[in-house]
């Protein structure tokens, strides 16, 4: 399956690896003490706070998985970026956003600490660190398996080269670096991948000839025939559509628990609209970056179905298949071999590098926050009276953070290479983490009787409830207990997705329940002056009457829905 690249294409690549170290060379003597090094002193734009936001998220995930997964599920695929999505980024710009960036919390671990107490911010710090470097890993391991099938490189290189790179610019630039560094891979990526969109729909006779093509698989499979060019249409039945979930559990456990508990806690993400200029950037940071998010699948996913049409074309020459066995992480690699020439190849290949640095980036400079602020310094050396010193201080730990967060992110890819589909795996961290604190945070800012005890029960609870499901269930065909059943299979789900939405469906229920439960029968509770800017009743209410219509947080929230409604409906 290697791919013969020319000069011209390892020239791009070259220029691109150039580029992005000198973003971290040049901001490195900007970064004096740990806030411009660890939070970007606060100070950017919206409109790069916004790309960096969905550039974030434009990792290994988005690229390589979602693109396997929609060979695997179609359209379908798209419900990961609308309903999945889109209501989350405006529930976070409108409602969640004044409380993270008001609150000058420096992480959503602090943000914990602040509102309910250190037990809480400790587990959620100690939870996060985890899937940072689990999902980092991740990107490692898709970029890996790139370079070893598409330039013929040894895995470990590969992998130990990637993380080299990645290391040398967050090293240096810090969270800036990142963030500059994901403005500048999200436009590499549109142009890089682009060409194949148009490539592939030609080829397959546009959307009329993909869905001809698509009819006879879907009867192969026991499937109507437009099933996989639709969305909702055939989700009344686990049994009548390739994600294997009904719509309620599509609804619930993407539409809800995963998407709230993904775009509204997860540090990560709300670190880049926290490192903006001001309250009314920080809110519509989400926002800005919706948009885009809302056409990517016409850029990843719509390349995915092409290929499952190919794969089934007699003399298409198009394959994914791997020891006899489709290995859907390869189908963007595949089609990038299949459709591109020299030159512009180059550039595709370079797209995907632009992905996956992205993801390994983001997590890391994600990381090194979390551990320097929520874990160094609340227990093992905690600031002085000396704010200078102290700085200095912590701007060397979160760089050797960041030396550790590489190299406990290089383990977890070997453990990623495991798990067949990376977006699967990537899914099953996020259920079993952001699904249970997404209930905690959402309680702690809309009922002010919340309490630290229910907040840290919830959360753990949550998590041990997601860990039971997931060690008692397993998706159809599981080969290795990563994929769950390692305590007895006593349910089978259809595919791994439909176990990832349960497992969070689940997980969210339980934090929820313990922590209302708890809530209740325990009295120590913060005064109202202690909650003011951290509950939704007690907060002021934010003004946006300065500020000209079309900039406002509630008039771009209403054009973001606006979009998603009419694309739902166009793609039913």
């Amino acid at each position: 399956m290697e791919v013969n690249l020319h000069l011209i294409d390892y020239v791009i690549m070259i220029i691109y690896f150039v580029f992005v170290l000198g973003i971290g060379w040049f901001l490195r003597k900007y970064m004096k003490d740990a806030s411009q090094f660890l939070e970007a002193g606060r100070s950017l734009p919206a409109w790069v706070t916004g790309l960096a936001f969905i550039s974030t998220n434009l990792g290994a995930l988005e690229v390589m998985g979602m693109t396997g997964s929609g060979a695997k599920y179609g359209m379908l695929t798209t419900h990961f970026y609308w309903i999945g999505a889109i209501p989350a980024m405006v529930f976070l710009a409108i409602f969640m956003m004044p409380f993270y960036y008001g609150s000058k919390a420096r992480s959503v671990p602090e943000y914990l600490k602040l509102r309910f107490d250190e037990k809480t911010r400790a587990l959620n710090a100690i939870l996060f660190a985890v899937m940072t470097v689990l999902a980092s890993g991740i990107s490692m391991y898709a970029l890996a398996l790139l370079m070893e099938k598409v330039l013929g490189w040894d895995f470990n290189v590969s992998l130990w080269l990637s993380a080299a790179i990645v290391l040398a610019y967050t090293y240096l630039g810090g969270l800036s670096s990142a963030i500059y560094n994901e403005v500048l891979q999200f436009f590499i990526i549109l142009i890089g991948l682009l060409p194949i969109v148009i490539l592939a729909l030609m080829e397959v006779g546009g959307w009329s000839g993909l869905k001809e093509g698509l009819a006879p698989i879907a009867a192969e499979k026991g499937f109507a025939p437009d099933t996989f060019t639709t969305t909702w249409k055939y989700t009344e039945a686990a049994n009548a559509n390739p994600l294997g979930v009904e719509w309620y559990g599509i609804f619930a456990g993407l539409g809800f628990v995963l998407s709230f508990g993904y775009w509204c806690t997860n540090f990560l993400i709300v670190q880049r609209a926290m490192a903006a200029k001001s309250t009314t950037a920080a809110r519509n940071t989400p926002l800005i970056g919706a948009i885009p998010k809302m056409f990517i699948p016409f850029l990843i996913i719509v390349p995915g179905i092409v290929a499952l049409v190919l794969m089934n074309t007699p003399g298409s020459g198009f394959s994914i298949e791997e020891n006899g066995k489709a290995n859907y992480d390869l189908t963007i690699i595949m089609l990038l071999k299949h459709y591109l020439p020299a030159g512009v190849l180059g550039v595709g290949i370079t797209a995907l590098l632009a992905s996956f640095m992205s993801g390994m980036a983001g997590n890391v400079s994600a990381f090194n926050t979390v551990w320097t602020y929520d874990i160094y310094q609340s227990y093992i050396r905690p600031a002085t009276n000396d704010k200078e010193a102290d700085s200095k201080h912590y701007l060397f730990v979160g760089r050797m953070a960041t030396i550790f967060g590489v190299l406990v992110s290089i383990a977890a890819a070997y453990l990623a290479g495991l798990f067949g589909n990376i977006m699967d795996f990537l899914q099953t961290i996020f259920s079993m983490i952001n699904a249970p604190l997404f209930a905690v945070i959402f309680l702690g800012m809309f009922w002010k009787r919340t309490t630290g005890n229910a907040a840290f029960s919830g959360l753990l609870g949550g998590f041990i409830i997601a860990l039971l499901h997931h060690g008692l269930t397993a998706p159809a065909g599981a080969t290795t207990l990563v994929k769950g059943g390692w305590l007895g299979v006593v349910h089978t789900y259809p595919v791994e997705m439909a176990q990832n939405f349960w497992t969070a469906i689940f997980a969210c229920a339980a934090s929820t329940l313990i922590t209302v439960i708890i809530s209740f029968a325990t009295a120590q509770r913060k005064s109202d002056e202690e909650l003011k800017g951290l509950v939704y009743s007690l907060t002021p209410k934010i003004s946006e009457e300065h500020i000209a219509w079309y900039k406002r947080t509630n008039v771009l929230a209403l054009f973001v829905l606006a979009i998603f409604i009419i694309l739902s409906i166009l793609f039913w």
